[in-house]
C-alpha cells in the first residue's frame, strides 16, 4: 500500500463512520427523544445533515484527488466514481426535494409521508456498501 492509498483508505473509512453514525444512528433516534416534535427534529436534522453533507463533499474531493494522483486499479476508479455519483444525486436531487418539503412542514403545512426519505436511505445504504468495498479495495493495494 502506498501513501496515496493509505490516505484515501483512511478518508473513506472516516466518511463511512460518519454516515453510519449520523444517518443510521442519530437521525432515527432524535425523533424518539422526549419532547422532540417533528418541527424540532426537522430543524435539528437539517443542521446536522447540512454539516454532514458539507464534510462528505470535502472527503469525496480528497478521495477523488488521492485516487487520481495514484495508479489505482480500475475497480478503485469505478468505486470512487460510483460513490461520487451517489453523493451528487443525494445532494443535487434528493436533498433539495427534502429541503423543499421540510420548508413546507416547518411553515405549518401538514403533508403525508414522503418517498424522498426512502430514496435518501436507499442511497445512504448503497453509499455505505460502496464505501466499505472501496475502503477494503484501497487497503488491498
Amino acid at each position: 500500500m502506498n501513501g496515496t492509498s493509505a490516505t484515501a483508505s483512511a478518508v473513506v473509512f472516516l466518511w463511512l463512520g460518519m454516515v453510519l453514525a449520523i444517518s443510521f444512528l442519530e437521525a432515527p433516534l432524535k425523533f424518539r427523544a422526549p419532547g422532540v416534535t417533528i418541527p424540532i427534529g426537522l430543524g435539528i436534522g437539517r443542521l446536522v445533515f447540512r454539516a454532514l453533507n458539507l464534510v462528505e463533499a470535502v472527503l469525496a474531493a480528497v478521495v477523488v484527488v488521492a485516487v487520481a494522483v495514484g495508479t489505482p486499479p480500475a475497480v478503485v476508479v469505478a468505486l470512487t466514481t460510483v460513490t461520487a455519483v451517489l453523493l451528487a444525486v443525494q445532494l443535487g436531487v434528493i436533498r433539495r426535494r427534502l429541503n423543499r418539503r421540510s420548508d413546507r412542514v416547518l411553515a405549518g403545512e401538514e403533508l403525508p409521508r414522503s418517498r424522498d426519505h426512502v430514496y435518501y436511505v436507499a442511497f445512504e445504504t448503497a453509499k455505505v456498501i460502496v464505501l466499505t468495498v472501496l475502503g477494503i479495495s484501497l487497503l488491498a493495494q
